[in-house]
């Protein structure tokens, strides 16, 4: 896929888009026409698969864009596939009353993609908590200093790999 195509992706079983959240992701396609970005759905949510470096734009674009207004991020998670970490963002537009869920797939072995905290402010807490648990690095982010772990901590518990049953709390 080169750059400015995007690719329908097969909905789910799990769920269909009703017609006014499958309008808003056809519109959400045309807002980013000339964005490598994948379609498709969430349970019953709209759903965009992204490349990392695009995140931070995409959601600026998402963000002040007024056909789309997704003002609000309510959520970062990040999932621990073994073979990658994927991060899912969770934005809301109250203007059209629907959320849309964000995915970016990072290499397992140093996963790193562009903040979006100065998109959203509240995003410094979600991305810190990605680093501590998942060790997720955000370029630009202003403060990656550990939000739930104490500083020195080995390791990320967030992580399938990480050896519970080996770890000794002093």
């Amino acid at each position: 896929m080169t750059t400015g195509e995007h690719k329908r992706v097969a909905e789910p079983k799990a769920g269909t888009l009703p017609p006014r959240e499958r309008g808003i992701l056809n519109l959400i396609v045309k807002v980013l026409e000339g964005h490598q970005i994948e379609s498709g759905v969430l349970f019953d949510k709209p759903q965009i698969s992204l490349p990392p470096n695009d995140i931070a734009n995409v959601c600026r674009i998402l963000k002040e864009n007024p056909r789309t207004s997704f003002t609000m991020l309510l959520c970062i998670a990040a999932v621990d596939y073994k073979e990658h970490i994927q991060m899912v963002y969770l934005l809301l537009s109250m203007k059209h009353q629907v959320t849309l869920a964000l995915k970016v797939n990072l290499p397992y072995p140093e996963p790193k993609i562009p903040s979006v905290s100065g998109v959203w402010r509240g995003a410094d807490w979600h991305e810190r908590e990605a680093h501590d648990l998942f060790g997720v690095h955000f370029e630009q982010h202003p403060n990656l200093s550990p939000l739930l772990l104490y500083e020195g901590f080995e390791g990320f518990p967030g992580r399938k790999e990480f050896p519970f049953h080996e770890y000794k709390e002093y």
